[in-house]
């Protein structure tokens, strides 16, 4: 059977990959710490699941404009005004299956065939993937980890050429946790102004920051930076709502509604009930999430402190989302492997340990490690691991 050739070369996901061998040991009978996860481990809070069951018992279960529902729309634009000082108007705005469909349906829209986009390394998994299957170009542009993983003018500037279309920011950031101040983002603005770039800010992770710095989008910056801009957001993890699958992008007008006339054509429209849900997540106050938030604070600083304990593992302290991305090169090396993916394997194998090897964000000398699991399991997982790498030294 020949398949098509935009997806032959398409490269697993190794967050799903990893979480699916735990998952099967699990099965097995093995006491399994997963550090893969890439959601809360929360439950969806209740006055949200509650707007869900009355939407159902309300009938709200039919079709809705692809482009989502006028009272989400509503929400998403105030949300976006109160929280990041920016004005949409509704045309601007289109609600989607996730953040991950926003994005992918952002690039199916934007790229021509050759068109490059930056993408700054380390980078989530599916950033480069979509970009090939837009038939784009990604550009992989490898950040200094002294500098906090965090791409730089100089370097922005170095990896232009007269194809490049766009470049990717995502901040707080996945895999590394750190975020730009706004003094970043307004140099790093000025560049893509310089040479007319399209900015795709990925700020899924802005309500899960432990420090007191502020989330700042790049959008607000300017109003020639927001011209410039769309913004990806969304429920799944401010909301603890990954499986409902509502997302949103804010950006022109011109590329929202080819956005919109694209997702007519393939799923339609997002889920009615998860709308509704939404719709109450963006309506009511902040106290789950601030609940959430202190929650995965302490668990940071006990396990930051216990991961720098280990021989051979170094990481910098994140300051938002839920993962750290400790450099373990010299625990490998002092293991006796060869590469981070074979050490990765055999901590699960041995000590039941998923990690996630940095091999799929672009940076093979570290793994990323969520913390988003009870205080017990990341202490215990912690322990596992100095095991391992002390047992063979």
């Amino acid at each position: 059977m020949q398949l098509a050739n935009r997806v032959k070369t398409l490269t697993p996901s190794s967050t799903l990959a990893i979480t699916a061998k735990a998952k099967q040991l699990k099965q097995e009978g093995h006491n399994v710490i997963g550090l893969g996860a890439g959601e809360p481990d929360f439950n969806t809070p209740d006055y949200i699941l509650e707007a869900a069951a009355k939407a159902m018992n309300d009938g709200m279960t039919k079709y809705t404009p692809a482009g989502g529902t006028l009272e989400l729309k509503k929400a998403i634009a105030a949300k976006l005004e109160r929280d990041n000082q920016l004005t949409y108007d509704l045309d601007e705005i289109i609600v989607t299956t996730g953040a991950k469909h926003a994005l992918y349906t952002l690039f199916q829209v934007l790229l021509n065939e050759g068109d490059e986009v930056i993408v700054p390394a380390p980078y989530w998994v599916s950033y480069p993937e979509q970009i090939k299957l837009a038939q784009g170009t990604p550009v992989i542009v490898k950040a200094i980890e002294e500098n906090e993983f965090k791409l730089t003018p100089d370097l922005l500037e170095s990896a232009i050429t007269s194809k490049t279309k766009a470049v990717i920011l995502n901040s707080p950031s996945n895999p590394t946790g750190m975020m730009y101040s706004k003094d970043e983002l307004k140099a790093l603005g000025e560049v893509c102004l310089n040479h007319n770039l399209f900015i795709v800010s990925d700020e899924i992770y802005e309500k899960l920051i432990y420090t007191s710095e502020k989330h700042v989008s790049i959008a607000s910056i300017s109003q020639e930076l927001k011209e410039s801009t769309i913004v990806i957001n969304g429920v799944s993890k401010s909301h603890s709502m990954t499986g409902w699958r509502i997302g949103y992008a804010a950006g022109p007008k011109m590329i929202i509604k080819a956005m919109t006339n694209l997702a007519s054509h393939s799923t339609s429209n997002p889920t009615s009930i998860a709308q509704y849900a939404a719709l109450a997540a963006y309506e009511a106050n902040d106290d789950a999430v601030e609940e959430m938030k202190e929650a995965f604070a302490q668990r940071l600083d006990v396990f930051y402190t216990l991961l720098n304990d280990i021989p051979g593992i170094t990481c910098q302290k994140p300051k938002g989302a839920f993962y750290i991305f400790p450099n373990v090169k010299e625990a490998v090396a002092a293991n006796g492997f060869s590469n981070v993916d074979d050490w990765v394997e055999a901590i699960l194998e041995e000590e039941k340990v998923a990690l996630v090897p940095g091999s799929g964000f672009g940076f093979p000398d570290n793994v990323r490690v969520s913390y988003a699991l009870a205080l017990e399991d990341i202490e215990e997982a912690a322990k596992r691991i100095k095991r391992f790498v002390l047992n063979h030294q």
